[in-house]
């Protein structure tokens, strides 16, 4: 039962596991994996489009609520801890075979107060008492501490999913989900005021190449409704650097009420303010491995991440660091 939930982890969440299979083959050969990112449309703008004008409002795209936690999710609960199911089992039938052996112990124990004839049996029955009374709690804290821990994990892997679902628009004739880059791309998501979305731009460019060389791509999210005019030289000496820094920037973020709701979701369960700039770091295989309030630490990620492409490209995939 575990290798086939962890196979159907690999695959992912679809129906089409010949097509996964070929997809995740191709995309651990690292020509494939260049090509992939090229691949992404080359058709930019100096000014990106307005949010409002590209926004579909479609309640059938809605992605699920966190509460709801969907059966992929559980999967990969079960593949991620494998052994949490046996071990919960095996707290449960602890705390019955206790309890039921202080059942039995309180009962001999009310029997022996009550028969002065076996009052020499009162201090063993309350030390089997005691000892079935402490079985039961240390059992009962394990088991309430390793179920907090699977419904924490559960509730994060639910987040991740809904942002798999999240769409983002590539150019004006293509919008993809964000489980679409798995594999392909790092994703990091901009979201603030116009202004901090440009000062990111600005500080991001002596960065740019060794960003790309990581698979990095920016999802710029304005807050306040303004759309930032990004600008880029377009001499024929920059023109080289130019394209490279349309790419990095060229994602949108569609449906942008699901957007907010979901950073909304996290900034609350990080305790920070709905107002603040903050950036999320997302790692190859879509979860967020990193966030703060202010701007992305774009050397940090040129320091920490290694490139997407190479002979090593393969076994250092899993290098993008801890999830959160």
């Amino acid at each position: 039962m575990a290798s086939m939930a962890q196979f159907c982890y690999i695959l992912g969440p679809s129906n089409l596991r010949l097509k996964h299979s070929s997809f995740r083959f191709c995309f651990q050969n690292p020509i494939y994996r260049k090509n992939a990112l090229s691949s992404i449309s080359t058709r930019f703008h100096a000014k990106p489009p307005l949010l409002s004008s590209s926004i579909v409002c479609s309640a059938a795209n809605k992605p699920s609520s966190s509460s709801e936690i969907s059966s992929d999710a559980r999967i990969r609960s079960e593949v991620l801890s494998p052994f949490r199911s046996l071990r919960m089992f095996f707290y449960l039938a602890f705390i019955a075979s206790g309890a039921l052996g202080g059942l039995i112990a309180t009962t001999q124990l009310i029997a022996s107060l009550t028969n002065p004839a076996r009052s020499s049996e009162v201090s063993d029955t309350l030390t089997s008492l005691g000892i079935d009374i402490g079985a039961v709690s240390v059992f009962a804290f394990l088991y309430f501490r390793e179920n907090t821990a699977k419904n924490a994990q559960l509730a994060r892997l639910s987040r991740e999913e809904s942002l798999s679902n999240l769409k983002l628009r590539v150019n004006e004739n293509k919008i993809i989900p964000v489980s679409s880059l798995r594999g392909i791309a790092r994703l990091v998501i901009c979201s603030g005021p116009a202004s901090f979305i440009l000062e990111s731009f600005k500080l991001s460019e002596p960065f740019t190449e060794r960003l790309l060389e990581r698979g990095v791509l920016v999802v710029p999210f304005p807050t306040d409704g303004n759309s930032p005019s990004f600008e880029f030289d377009e001499s024929e000496d920059m023109k080289d650097i130019t394209a490279k820094r349309k790419k990095l920037w060229q994602l949108n973020p569609v449906y942008v009420s699901e957007w907010t709701e979901w950073l909304n979701e996290q900034k609350k369960l990080a305790g920070v303010s709905p107002e603040s700039p903050v950036y999320l770091s997302l790692r190859l295989d879509g979860r967020v491995r990193g966030s703060g309030v202010g701007y992305p630490p774009w050397n940090a990620f040129v320091a920490q991440l290694p490139p997407v492409k190479g002979l090593w490209s393969g076994l250092l995939d899993g290098m993008d660091g801890r999830v959160l």
